[in-house]
């Protein structure tokens, strides 16, 4: 049986709320803050992917339900100084389930401190970074919402702690179409979300004149090759003023970077390395940029839905990438 992953009606939700269903909630802040208290987290968000294709929507809700897949679960709000707990309160047979506000400390903080987590990588850790309309960046906030209790914020972290049956197990996996493309190469300095100088081809360059001389497509991140794992850091801005590029995840020195190699077909490339059973997925989620920059408004991408979101959790944050979790037998 598949989970429900699909976006609703308001009343949809509310009946699920009021039927005591495990959900996971995505929505604009407004319908957020007046779904009935149940067991659930929210997060804000107005891109999908729907059956339909992909899509703005401000009056319906993305519901992801557990309900029918576990034992129990229980929530917890993490704040900036406790990220390093984000484990602590698991399941030894499960998963936790994270939202996250973009633009906040306690994402900054969780990107550059997740890899040091203690047994971080000992059950899946999954999730979302919580965004808002492109319109209203600078106007709004992105928030995360507690359904036990009304409460929401943005700048806390919130976690669904989830038990699965012994005879299951969680499984975490990702799809990244990028990789390492066949041009320069980029070694930063210092760990962060901003550069100004870096080594380029191991000489030291300033790297927003790199990208004006070069023409560089900032659409493409730059990818680390981890054992045959392809990472990407997303470009956020590129300031020429102060001679300052920003990324959406962190860099890490003593780390090789190229630039992916250019996307002819996104929707193409993506369906061909489509996990081979669908039906154990219970969650999936694809990220703004790739909603963007491939133009998958009105296209679907094998069938999949989920939240188009600000970033994407594996155990730590991840950009340009579809990350999904499965429920299979032991």
């Amino acid at each position: 049986m598949k989970a429900l992953n699909k976006l609703i009606t308001v009343d949809e939700t509310v009946k699920l709320i009021n039927e005591k269903n495990t959900l996971i909630l995505a929505a604009e802040e407004a319908i957020l803050e007046n779904l009935p208290k149940g067991n659930w987290i929210g997060g804000t968000i107005p891109y999908f992917m729907d059956e339909k294709g992909g899509c703005l929507s401000k009056e319906k809700v993305f519901v992801t339900d557990f309900t029918n897949y576990i034992e129990t679960s229980k929530i917890e709000l993490i704040g900036k100084t406790e990220i390093t707990n984000v484990v602590k309160g698991r399941y030894e047979n499960g998963f936790t389930f994270m939202l996250i506000p973009c633009f906040s400390e306690v994402l900054n903080d969780f990107a550059m401190q997740a890899q040091s987590i203690e047994d971080l990588y000992n059950a899946p850790l999954v999730g979302w970074v919580t965004g808002i309309d492109l319109d209203n960046i600078g106007k709004q906030q992105p928030k995360v919402f507690n359904g036990n209790t009304g409460f929401n914020s943005d700048n806390i972290a919130i976690l669904m702690h989830v038990k699965l049956p012994d005879n299951k197990i969680a499984e975490l996996d990702i799809i990244n179409i990028f990789c390492q493309g066949d041009g320069d190469t980029f070694e930063f300095l210092e760990d962060g979300f901003s550069c100004k100088d870096c080594l380029i081809n191991g000489k030291k360059t300033n790297l927003a004149d790199y990208i004006k001389a070069t023409g560089l497509d900032v659409r493409l991140p730059i990818v680390a090759d981890y054992s045959g794992a392809s990472i990407n850091i997303s470009f956020q801005q590129v300031d020429e003023k102060n001679k300052t590029v920003l990324f959406y995840a962190p860099l890490r020195k003593n780390t090789v970077y190229k630039q992916a190699k250019p996307i002819e077909d996104y929707v193409k490339l993506f369906n061909e390395n489509m996990p081979k059973d669908p039906e154990s997925m219970i969650f999936s989620c694809n990220c703004i940029l790739n909603y963007l920059y491939s133009e998958l408004e009105g296209k679907t991408t094998g069938g999949i839905t989920g939240p188009i979101t600000f970033g994407e959790i594996a155990y730590v944050l991840v950009n340009q990438t579809m990350v999904y979790l499965n429920i299979c037998d032991k």
